[in-house]
C-alpha cells in the first residue's frame, strides 16, 4: 500500500506543483475538509474511481457535484449498467492508495483519468494526500496530461 511520502516522492520527481498538508481535524467529508482548509467546498476534489467493462477510470470533480454514472456510459458508448463504483479492494489494487486518501495522480497503474472541467475554472484545489489523514493543494494545470483530460460528466 502506498502512502503519503509515496506520494510526496512522486510530486517532486515529476515536478508538479503540489504539497501535502496536514489538516488539524478529520477530513472524511467535502465540507469537513473544505472547513479544516478554510476554503468553500468547490476548492476540494474527489478522486472517484469507476470500473468500465473491467477498465478502471479515474474521475476527478470538485465540491459536492454529483458524477454522473449515465453521462460516463454514454461517453464510452457503453450501457449505465457497465460503469460502476469501484470497490474498496479494487480502489487499492488499481491506485495503491487506501478509499478516502486516493490522490488525482502517482498510482502504480497508468490509469485513465477524466478531470470535470470546472475543476480547472480554479488556480489551486485541494484533494486526496495520500492517506486519510492528509490533503494535496495542487495547481489545477497539474493535473492533466497524457493520461488525464478535461471531460464533463458531472450533473
Amino acid at each position: 500500500m502506498l502512502g503519503t511520502d509515496d506520494l510526496r516522492a512522486f510530486i517532486q520527481a515529476h515536478s508538479i506543483r503540489a504539497q501535502i498538508v496536514y489538516p488539524q481535524f478529520a477530513t472524511p467529508t467535502v465540507p469537513a475538509a473544505a472547513a479544516a482548509m478554510g476554503v468553500e467546498p468547490e476548492a476540494i476534489i474527489k478522486s472517484v474511481l469507476f470500473v468500465v467493462n473491467d477498465e478502471p477510470l479515474l474521475v476527478i470533480s470538485n465540491g459536492e457535484r454529483r458524477i454522473a454514472q449515465g453521462a460516463i456510459a454514454r461517453r464510452l458508448g457503453v450501457g449505465k449498467k457497465q460503469v460502476k463504483i469501484a470497490t474498496p479492494e479494487q480502489v487499492l489494487a488499481w491506485t495503491g492508495y487506501p478509499a478516502g486518501g486516493v490522490p488525482p495522480f502517482g498510482h502504480p497503474t497508468r490509469l485513465r483519468t477524466w478531470v470535470d472541467p470546472a475543476v480547472l475554472e480554479r488556480e489551486t484545489v485541494y484533494g486526496g494526500g495520500g492517506a486519510e489523514s492528509t490533503l494535496m493543494c495542487v495547481h489545477t494545470a497539474d493535473l492533466l496530461g497524457p493520461h488525464a483530460e478535461a471531460v464533463s460528466v458531472c450533473d
